[in-house]
């Protein structure tokens, strides 16, 4: 058979190959315009950004089985281009245990002699050995003298935050993070702890977690009272559905932020937030809350926070949010052409380039610049703030919007006099999105008590994280330390970013 015998035959396997190119190069065009919209495309200010990354995950999770396709079709291919090593994104950091493995070829060279080493080729991936119990056994003999009768003696036996449990510290801190920090409520970590033959029935689960809450409850008080102590504050409340077995249906409390975040203006104070439970919304809660706290509080337009102005002393000045104002506006254009709004985006826009370019500077340098920089853009604001309310009805949406922001005028201009004073709340709005997370995934908290005890958690959780320390090493070292008698007085050593100069 001649090689003009098989053109026809080679003639459409080379079609075949290109059609399936074709394909897979338009599949992975329509994945990568997918990715180039979910990564750069328009965003509702409502969606949670949490929800584009499951949509990022999905296309990517798509054009890598496409990738893995062609890789498989290089593979039966007769003659295999050379392709360059993809670049590793992943991390191996330096602390990970390394387990060596050597791949030795046959030593012994064909001419009989022994092969020698000149070199090697090193290479590492990463490997995940699922989560592994183990069972502390403690032994505690007991002597005694031969020689008189001294008695009988013994080692007394290490205290623990469940006495005579199960558990050690390092495994309710797991329980705790699990729960609070990834979102796992007690009945899903009870399956995964099943697979591995450990039968913790979810209730066991939820009396570690109420104990370990009870000890920790000092250490949250001293968080809410070293944060009280600041001068500039940022506060927000987001709802926590309770279940309310009297009714047999859930009744709808609030979780209160507190947070403090000195970082933007360079100041000494480390970050944090503390949560508190409530069983409504009224502005007597927040009062109670920051009862002994005077200064600048930055909070967005609930009219509750105005009981604050009210207090005999008056000790508490309110600073509103830009990010508010800004959403009015956006939330009009959503639904119309509504140049008007526009028009206010974009000065809103330009006030937030400034502060982008004064993050981090101290508070007299972020004074000066923003006399110089955002009054003029607040000043041409106010003028266009009265003619825009003039030109339209005060009941249509942009009406609405624009009355919103003359409302709150003195509050959102208040950045101009101090330094310290953020554009905007979005410090503590970030500080409640777990919250929100292990919000969707528990359904609702089973009781009051049980509230509180998420907030307690939640806080020392939440303030590790703005400290960069990993948090359950912190609640495994502060629960040992409990538990051995750690004083009260002393309870300040606890709070994370002293624990982070100890290790």
């Amino acid at each position: 058979m001649t090689a003009l015998d098989t053109l026809p035959d080679d003639i459409a396997e080379l079609k075949a190959i290109i059609r399936a190119q074709q394909d897979q190069n338009a599949r992975l065009e329509a994945l990568v315009a997918s990715f180039k919209k979910a990564l750069f495309g328009a965003k509702s200010e409502k969606i949670a950004p949490r929800q584009y990354e499951l949509e990022l995950e999905d296309i990517e999770t798509a054009i890598a089985q496409v990738e893995a396709e062609v890789d498989a079709d290089d593979r039966t291919a007769p003659v295999r281009a050379t392709k360059s090593r993809q670049t590793n994104r992943g991390s191996r950091p330096k602390h990970l245990e390394r387990v060596e493995v050597i791949i030795e070829p046959e030593l012994t060279c064909t001419c009989g002699a022994e092969r020698h080493v000149i070199g090697e080729d090193v290479s590492e991936r990463l490997d995940i050995i699922p989560a592994q119990f183990r069972v502390i056994v403690t032994h505690r003999p007991k002597y005694a003298c031969r020689s008189c009768e001294g008695g009988v003696i013994q080692a007394p036996a290490p205290a623990h935050i469940i006495a005579g449990g199960m558990p050690t510290e390092a495994t309710l801190a797991h329980v705790i993070v699990s729960k609070y920090a990834d979102h796992l409520p007690l009945y899903r970590q009870a399956q995964i702890y099943s697979r591995q033959g450990i039968d913790l029935d979810r209730s066991t689960l939820a009396a570690w977690v109420g104990k370990a809450a009870f000890e920790l409850m000092p250490v949250y008080e001293a968080l809410m009272t070293e944060l009280k102590r600041s001068t500039k504050l940022f506060m927000d409340e987001t709802t926590a559905p309770v279940l309310d077995p009297g009714r047999r249906k859930t009744k709808t409390g609030y979780f209160w932020a507190l947070a403090r975040d000195d970082r933007p203006w360079d100041g000494d104070d480390p970050p944090g937030v503390a949560f508190t439970y409530a069983p409504g919304r009224s502005g007597q809660h927040a009062d109670k809350i920051l009862k002994d706290f005077s200064g600048i509080l930055q909070v967005d337009g609930y009219a509750g926070y105005n009981r604050l102005l009210k207090r005999p002393a008056q000790d508490v000045t309110l600073a509103y949010c830009w990010a508010h104002a800004r959403r009015k506006l956006h939330d009009v254009t959503q639904s119309s052409e509504a140049p008007i709004a526009k028009e206010g985006l974009s000065q809103i826009q330009a006030l937030y380039c400034t502060e982008k370019d004064l993050r981090g500077q101290p508070p007299e340098q972020r004074y000066a610049a923003r006399r110089e920089r955002s009054k003029p853009i607040i000043d041409a604001f106010e003028d266009w703030l009265a003619r825009s309310r003039a030109r339209v009805s005060a009941k249509s949406p942009t009406g609405e919007a624009l009355k919103y922001i003359a409302k709150y005028w003195d509050g959102l201009c208040l950045f101009l006099t101090d330094g310290r004073i953020e554009i905007d709340n979005n410090t503590v709005e970030r500080t409640i999105r777990p919250i929100a997370l292990n919000r969707k995934n528990a359904l609702f908290a089973g009781h009051d008590t049980g509230a509180q005890n998420w907030a307690t958690i939640a806080s020392l959780i939440e303030t590790c994280k703005l400290n960069a320390i990993e948090p359950h090493g912190y609640l495994s070292a502060i629960l040992t330390a409990i538990a051995q008698g750690h004083k009260q007085a002393d309870i300040n050593e606890l709070l994370p970013w002293n624990y982070a100069k100890t290790v």
